[in-house]
């Protein structure tokens, strides 16, 4: 054998494994381009999802600032709190105890509260959830023909504002009632303090359903 032919035979015998080595390197490239397309497409869809937070964050923010501002009056006075776009007001003010019927002094109140809340729902596709709390002891002997017992109390209760604000200018369509009875307390029912806070009703602005921001 001459020295030609053992070129020749070397030539032939790496022709296949640059051939290898190309498929490979091929092969390595398309994962590496799969993987950065994975990952841009992963970047691109948490980018969009921060983007929703934030402008979800800042809807939020915008409509509790208004929230504020057409409640402005009554909050200055101490009437009312706002909490999380909450409107809380003490039972005490609305009710004597274990009753539904408006004192004169929730009456005017209320009065003062449907105008501004009026207002605001007619800027935004939302609705107002009117909820009914009581403490947790159980209504006296002498109610108990009215109310079976704290759940129907909260509930009429609740009804109450319901048709107080709808007389007052609120779009019936935009409020409906809840009862929560003893359920979710804001402070504890071991002293009166605490079971004051508890008997409140709150306001509460929340979209409509299906209505998207």
């Amino acid at each position: 054998m001459n020295l030609d032919d053992e070129i020749d035979g070397d030539a032939g015998h790496g022709a296949p494994v640059w051939a290898v080595f190309g498929d490979l390197m091929a092969g390595l490239l398309g994962a590496f381009v799969l993987i950065l397309v994975c990952a841009l497409g992963l970047q691109l869809d948490l980018a969009e999802r921060l983007r929703h937070e934030v402008q979800q964050r800042q809807a939020e923010a915008q409509r509790r600032q208004a929230l504020e501002h057409a409640l402005a009056v009554p909050l200055a006075a101490g009437r009312v709190t706002l909490a999380d776009g909450r409107i809380g007001i003490s039972g005490n003010v609305l009710f004597a105890f274990n009753s539904a019927e408006l004192q004169p002094e929730g009456r005017q109140l209320l009065q003062s509260l449907a105008g501004p809340l009026a207002a605001y729902l007619a800027a935004r596709d939302e609705v107002l959830m009117v909820s009914g709390f009581t403490d947790d002891r159980q209504v006296r002997d002498g109610t108990r023909g009215r109310f079976a017992d704290n759940w129907e109390l909260s509930a009429q209760r609740a009804l109450t504002v319901t048709r107080a604000l709808v007389e007052d200018g609120v779009p019936q369509a935009a409020v409906f009632a809840a009862a929560f009875g003893s359920q979710q307390p804001v402070a504890s029912n071991a002293d009166a303090a605490g079971r004051a806070l508890n008997r409140r009703v709150e306001i509460a602005p929340t979209p409509r359903r299906g209505a998207t921001r």
